[in-house]
């Protein structure tokens, strides 16, 4: 009983931090600088950014899918795409993920027949995946585009071609770990059990391909000013310092990346349609979600919504 009001107080925690967040990003603007900068992106590229935001929430559902095959418990589609819908439209404005996002997951798997350490396993297998198709993107880009990506770095073109191939060897390392390397990864006192090369290997592409639709929703929001592979290293390489320092909604990041694109004569439009876009507009979705399945939950009682649909 007390496990399940401390899960109610961090899930109603989430949702005010979540607000704060969206009211402190948007205070800095008047609501004429709003208006005026998101009016200025073309419809067809709003659209398109749409699209490609939708895409990458479809895609960060099968990081969920892999994970419940790697603890030995996938479930539905629906369920999967449910929990992780939820658990990242709300993460994703919280930030630090692993307790955010995580909480909500284990409000969702609980329910679904998925013990606490099964739970934890999934959380840190989706931490792993983000991590892949980071590193792996930004390896892509620091080898095609090495001036690019360097600058944006704060590296030279020779250090950025190095980064890029030592990005590209962490995924190689990872998918050799798992076919040759049975039982658990150890590094200090942080275990990890590999996964088998097939899930590792999808791993590595879900992961990259979701990062590629979240830089073509900026790409499309600048609205042509930059091309997509530079949009791409500009947000993947800033990405690699928020990811570290976890920092809430990724602040600082688009302004770092669009500031490089565009220079000193760049337009908020895109940094506010963006966060609009991939942050704001799903948060209320998931918050409608996450509410929704806590009062079927009261309604129905814990037990009664095991394995459940939702």
């Amino acid at each position: 009983m007390k496990r399940s009001h401390l899960l109610h107080a961090l899930v109603a925690g989430a949702v005010l931090v979540a607000g704060w967040l969206v009211y402190r990003t948007l205070s800095q603007y008047t609501w004429e600088d709003i208006r005026d900068s998101v009016a200025a992106i073309p419809a067809v590229n709003f659209a398109l950014a749409l699209a490609f935001a939708a895409c990458s929430y479809v895609c960060l559902t099968f990081f969920d899918v892999l994970a419940l095959r790697y603890v030995g418990k996938p479930l539905p589609y629906p369920q999967t795409a449910l929990a992780s819908f939820t658990s990242l439209s709300i993460g994703h404005n919280v930030g630090v993920a692993a307790l955010s996002s995580g909480a909500v997951r284990y409000r969702f798997y609980s329910r679904w027949g998925l013990e606490a350490q099964e739970i934890a396993k999934l959380i840190v297998f989706c931490g792993v995946t983000v991590g892949l198709g980071l590193v792996t993107l930004a390896g892509i880009c620091l080898l095609t585009l090495p001036g690019t990506a360097g600058k944006v770095a704060g590296i030279g073109t020779g250090a950025s071609l190095a980064l890029g191939l030592a990005c590209l060897l962490i995924g190689a390392s990872y998918l050799a770990l798992a076919a040759f390397v049975r039982g658990e990864l150890k590094v200090k006192s942080w275990r990890f059990a590999l996964p088998r090369p097939g899930i590792a290997a999808l791993q590595i592409v879900v992961g990259t391909v979701n990062f590629a639709f979240v830089a073509a929703c900026l790409h499309q929001l600048l609205k042509g000013d930059a091309g997509y592979m530079e949009t791409t290293a500009a947000y993947v390489v800033g990405n690699l310092t928020a990811l570290v320092s976890h920092v809430p909604g990724g602040l600082g990041v688009l302004e770092t990346a669009i500031g490089y694109l565009l220079g000193s004569a760049a337009s908020i439009g895109a940094l506010i349609a963006f966060r609009a876009v991939y942050f704001f507009i799903p948060l209320p979705l998931g918050l409608v979600c996450l509410l929704a399945s806590e009062a079927l939950v009261a309604s129905r009682g814990e037990t009664g919504l095991r394995n459940s649909p939702n």
